[in-house]
């Protein structure tokens, strides 16, 4: 057929480019034929495109849902490698021993492209039922500089697509775009600075032709912000800091006397998600700083632990939704938020759903930031007897207090230097990325079911040094840690289902019309009956699954894509709770499945 011709077309001439380039030939010489151009009406519509996958989260909704089903619940039990391929990426760098593979590949009429936890991007032509490498790009890292400050882990969740370039960034604090069809770096521009512990692990994410970045840092006493670049100009436009300055709103929640919100943390790390009716992105924000010292920084301490709410012409506050007000667990709010519309009383509700490391799951009001319901998605949960009806928060919260104790004989303080807790401050859910059927209205959480110990140590400004950690403590791993798949029904904000697993799922979640499919730590990639969570088809890739999978069509063909290489912070600080993931050698590997 004409339009697979011309993709073949597609895949030469990218082959040919890329060999020109590194032979140093003439790229003049080549014909001109331009690639689909990704632009924001594209991006708006992937509903459109059901065979691409052009966002990181699928659409701007972050649902991860896919309405192909040539693989369904009937044949998913036949489902088969198709093809895999070997990447990179695993190189050691500053405290880590590895990389790891956390990313989602993006598709496009053919197309993946993928990262490792270094940053490099491949794209590779999946037509013909095999994967072929087009082109690597390179960025390199430097890599003990940005992985001696790198919280938590060599890792990098993805690209984005603009124009006909690859939107991607490092973990020394660069974004850089590369042209889509060649391989070669049309230009880059520093966002983060290492030199500050600042880095960035997440995926942009493209509005209205900017790229939003995120940064991580917070356990190095950054002050958190988001950022969007101009792709046209490659300029600044806005830079939004998670921890106000003195006389903004929200300043008046850090109550000491050290200038805790300069090192306040509040780190952006996982990509967000953009309601365009409202022109409104919403982003969560991490953990305050020190983490487990709540008395060095009384107060609130905004907007960490917060969903925020941002105006994406301008990046100004639209509104915000904190979860755990000082926190003393290290609760981080990080998480995307799930955009979704259900009937209710007076019209259509709009919610931003949040699942919390805190073990909460959060429905709010997305155009107020009013809290709707919430409902903890864990099996135990000792830092709160629950949520407050009206407000959400914490039943033991006191407006009153500067410094919350919560459950005080299960609370981190310096009256309480040693205790455990549940959820662990891994969560609860961490950063793997939920699903939600918005047919079904089921929303599936991969959840960490944990409990772990924490010793505070006091801290003092003298502690506070660039590049060096900044805690107030650490946690240990005395408890055996586990996982589950939970799927909470969205009209009701109630549990639906259950499936436990024997391993904490670290790697997220994908929706079809009649499955959902995830992995786990030990090599497991799995499809369930979205209805049921039944088990219905499982396969061992041998590695640690540490990422989400996605589906795509190639030559009208379902494929399910997803990465496999364990890294990230479970196997340096946590691999004592899960001690046959020790067995578990590090790789990196991109598997293909189809029926």
């Amino acid at each position: 057929m004409e339009r697979f011709s011309g993709h073949a077309t597609i895949t030469r001439r990218a082959r040919l480019l890329a060999i020109a380039a590194a032979t140093g030939g003439m790229l003049a010489a080549l014909p001109a034929f331009a690639a689909d151009d990704v632009n924001q009406e594209r991006l708006l519509n992937v509903d459109k495109e059901p065979g691409n996958w052009l966002h990181h989260h699928q659409n701007y909704s972050g649902h991860r849902f896919s309405t192909l089903k040539e693989i369904n619940r009937d044949n998913v039990k036949n489902l088969k490698v198709a093809w895999t391929m070997h990447l990179g990426g695993i190189e050691p760098g500053g405290i880590w021993s590895h990389g790891g593979l956390e990313g989602t590949p993006i598709a496009e009429n053919g197309f993946l492209y993928v990262t490792d936890g270094w940053g490099s991007v491949y794209k590779i032509d999946a037509h013909g039922g095999r994967g072929q490498l087009v082109w690597k790009m390179d960025p390199k890292t430097d890599r003990d500089w940005a992985g001696a400050v790198a919280c938590c882990g060599v890792d990098n969740r993805g690209v984005a697509l603009w124009g006909n370039l690859v939107i991607s960034h490092t973990l020394d604090g660069r974004l850089i775009a590369t042209n889509k069809e060649t391989g070669q770096v049309a230009w880059q521009r520093t966002v983060a600075d290492p030199d500050k512990g600042e880095v960035i692990t997440g995926a942009p994410l493209i509005v209205k032709d900017m790229a939003i970045t995120g940064v991580a840092g917070a356990e190095y006493g950054i002050r958190g912000w988001i950022a969007a670049t101009d792709l046209k100009t490659q300029k600044e436009l806005w830079r939004t800091h998670t921890i106000p300055a003195k006389g903004e709103p929200g300043s008046d929640t850090w109550k000491d006397s050290n200038n805790a919100a300069a090192a306040g943390g509040g780190s952006t790390w996982v990509t967000g998600t953009y309601d365009p009716a409202t022109d409104t992105i919403i982003w969560g924000v991490g953990n305050p700083g020190p983490d487990w010292d709540n008395e060095y920084r009384p107060g609130d301490n905004l907007y960490t632990d917060s969903s925020l709410a941002l105006d994406a012409t301008t990046g100004k506050i639209k509104w915000h939704y904190q979860h755990t007000p000082n926190d003393p667990y290290d609760y981080d709010s990080v998480a995307e938020n799930v955009l979704v519309d259900i009937p209710g009383p007076s019209g259509p509700r709009k919610l931003a759903l949040e699942a919390d490391r805190n073990g909460f799951a959060y429905a709010i009001d997305r155009t107020t930031g009013k809290f709707i319901w919430g409902l903890p998605f864990v099996k135990k949960v000792t830092w709160t007897k629950g949520l407050d009806p009206e407000s959400g928060k914490p039943i033991e919260y006191d407006p009153n207090k500067a410094v919350q104790t919560y459950i005080a004989s299960v609370t981190p303080s310096r009256t309480n230097m040693e205790t455990d807790i549940c959820p662990g401050n891994m969560g609860g859910k961490n950063w793997p990325p939920t699903a939600y059927n918005p047919d079904l209205k089921l929303w599936y959480i991969p959840v960490i079911e944990s409990c772990n110990r924490i010793k505070v140590e006091v801290a003092t400004p003298d502690k506070l040094k660039p590049r060096e950690f900044w805690t107030g403590g650490g946690p240990s791993q005395p408890f055996r840690i586990t996982g589950s798949v939970t799927a909470i029904d969205v009209t009701s904000g109630k549990i639906a289902g259950k499936l436990e697993t024997p391993f904490p799922n670290l790697g997220g979640m994908l929706a079809t019309p009649d499955l959902v499919f995830t992995g786990q730590p030990s090599g497991e990639v799995m499809a369930l009956d979205a209805k049921s969570l039944q088990k219905l088809w499982e396969f061992n890739t041998g590695g640690g699954v540490n990422a989400p999978p996605m589906t795509f069509t190639v030559d009208g063909k379902q494929y399910l894509a997803i990465l496999v290489g364990l890294g990230g912070a479970w196997d340096k600080w946590f691999i004592d709770s899960t001690p046959e993931l020790k067995k578990i050698q590090p790789g990196s590997m991109l598997y293909v499945f189809a029926l």
